[in-house]
């Protein structure tokens, strides 16, 4: 059976990490599967929005497959895998090929931690169920988070919760992390599939270039000036009207109706 299932509905696919035994960590193969799909997701223009989770209650993703990954560091000494890792590999680590420019959620049903944390981070939204427990517990083990974490986090909580999280590894709770605003929601745990997907399809309804548009800008004025940012964004907004969604939106405001977009 695959190590990742992906279920297609409604424009929403729905990628679930499927090792539970494992706690739905992921080693090499599973990793490559993953990204593989994450392009294709990219690249479909009938995929909308995406969903992931992990198989079971227990856990979303408890990130690497330590076991796995120690084999290949151990019998991969060489100056080739070290480029395949930092140049290749490495850019993203296993949340490479996550900069996707549609809408993303975790559903997290249990543990997120380390690499499983940066999955979810990687994400535009995550919902949780009410067992689910965060952390980043890198430290404890020898190294630090290289997922993206460190990038990632701090724009999503800030810097404090950001720095109380990656120095202790200590895991967090549902509703402490529903407090710094690293959860959208709280959703009970036999409900969150559900409320999720029905989460994904409204947005698969919305309007795909505002959307990839509205993610591009948000990903490019963190880095920029105030000025240089709002400038983005208007660029931006003349840019979508030229497109024939804004007038097909137009036309369904003024009928009453619900828009049919095309990503055109």
């Amino acid at each position: 059976m695959s190590n990742i299932i992906v279920e297609k509905a409604d424009g929403v696919w729905l990628l679930t990490i499927n090792r539970p035994t494992k706690m739905n960590s992921l080693d090499f193969e599973s990793h490559y599967q993953l990204v593989k799909i994450w392009q294709e997701f990219s690249k479909d223009s009938s995929a909308k929005v995406g969903v992931i989770t992990g198989a079971g209650e227990d856990a979303f993703c408890a990130g690497a497959d330590l076991k796995t990954y120690t084999m290949n560091f151990a019998s991969r000494k060489t100056n080739e895998f070290r480029d395949e890792f930092v140049n290749g590999f490495g850019l993203g680590g296993i949340t490479r090929g996550l900069q996707i420019d549609k809408p993303l959620i975790a559903a997290i049903n249990g543990y997120a931690v380390s690499g499983g944390l940066e999955i979810a981070l990687a994400c535009d939204l995550r919902f949780c169920s009410e067992n689910a427990e965060f952390g980043l517990q890198d430290v404890k083990w020898g190294f630090h988070a290289c997922d993206g974490a460190l990038v990632r986090l701090p724009h999503i909580v800030g810097m404090g919760a950001t720095m109380e999280m990656v120095l202790s590894g200590d895991l967090i709770t549902a509703e402490h992390a529903y407090r710094i605003n690293l959860v959208n929601k709280v959703i009970p745990r036999d409900h969150l599939l559900k409320e999720t997907l029905k989460y994904a399809k409204m947005l698969a309804t919305r309007a795909p270039l505002a959307v990839k548009y509205a993610k591009q800008t948000l990903r490019s004025a963190i880095s920029m000036s105030i000025e240089d940012a709002l400038k983005h964004e208007v660029r931006s907004f003349y840019d979508l009207g030229q497109s024939e969604d804004l007038a097909e939106g137009t036309r369904a405001f003024s009928e009453r109706r619900e828009a049919k977009f095309q990503g055109k």
